[in-house]
């Protein structure tokens, strides 16, 4: 299987059941996600992005229609630890230290142990000093930072992020918005992030992926074409506006059509 996966949805489709009635969660979705890119999914809140991102990590199963990855189905690429997850709560393991967690993610991908990647993902991640701290010591954007390293561990060929950085404050965020897209890029992952922030999404992303509100559905497919690495003189650029402006405008029309329409 090539370290660049590409993820196909054909006839994707979820719905739950919720006091007695079906609940349609995310509607057919047909759609291909080059591999090695990042692509966003943005979209109104409790839209559904969060589901589509668990069925792509084959954390739910499918109503209807299927999702490869590869050659393989989310839950094969699971079985093999070929892919990793990144919460908006780090979920650190307390009584671990930074160095214990980060290790950890290579024991859970069944990767050999190797002290010296744990510590050179640690300084890539701006923590070095920090190796022997627990959790509680951190900051959450130091915590954060522990989970990204953590995720990267186990050298993924697939990395899903569902809303990374909305726990942590403005500038830690901005931070690591800057710090941390360098250390998946150049591991060559496909992944896919949620985020409800819109410059988020210009900023980190090849591809940006505007969803309707519940049921999911695929409103605006949005190509990212700014130069990276995307610094202080991309954000303030013209084409970055526009692309925030023409995803701005896609959430919106979609999400208050009435508006759109007696317009």
């Amino acid at each position: 299987m090539s370290a660049r996966p590409d993820i196909c949805l054909v006839g994707v489709a979820k719905s739950f059941g919720v006091d007695g009635r079906r609940v349609e969660a995310v509607a057919p979705i047909n759609v291909r996600l080059a591999g090695g890119q990042m692509t966003a999914l943005v979209g109104p809140s409790g839209c559904g992005k969060s589901t589509l991102l668990r069925l792509i990590a084959g954390l739910e199963a499918t109503t209807e229609g299927t999702i490869t990855i590869g050659a393989e189905t989310p839950d094969a690429l699971r079985r093999r630890a070929g892919l990793a997850m990144a919460f908006q709560d780090p979920a650190l393991l307390p009584w671990r230290t930074v160095e214990g967690n980060v290790a950890l993610g290579r024991a859970l991908a069944r990767k050999p142990r190797d002290p010296k990647v744990v510590r050179d993902l640690i300084a890539l991640v701006g923590l070095s000093g920090f190796e022997g701290r627990r959790p509680a010591e951190l900051s959450g954007g130091m915590q954060q930072r522990v989970a990204i390293a953590r995720a990267l561990a186990g050298e993924p060929e697939l990395l899903l992020l569902d809303e990374p950085f909305a726990a942590v404050d403005a500038l830690t965020r901005d931070r690591l918005n800057t710090e941390l897209p360098p250390l998946w890029e150049a591991r060559g992952a496909s992944s896919v992030l949620v985020t409800h922030s819109v410059a988020e999404a210009v900023r980190l992303s090849d591809r940006i992926l505007v969803l309707t509100p519940r049921p999911a559905r695929i409103a605006a497919d949005i190509a990212v074409p700014l130069p990276r690495p995307r610094g202080a003189e991309v954000l303030a650029s013209r084409a970055f506006r526009a692309l925030c402006a023409e995803v701005t405008e896609a959430l919106r029309v979609h999400q208050y059509p009435d508006t759109v329409a007696a317009q």
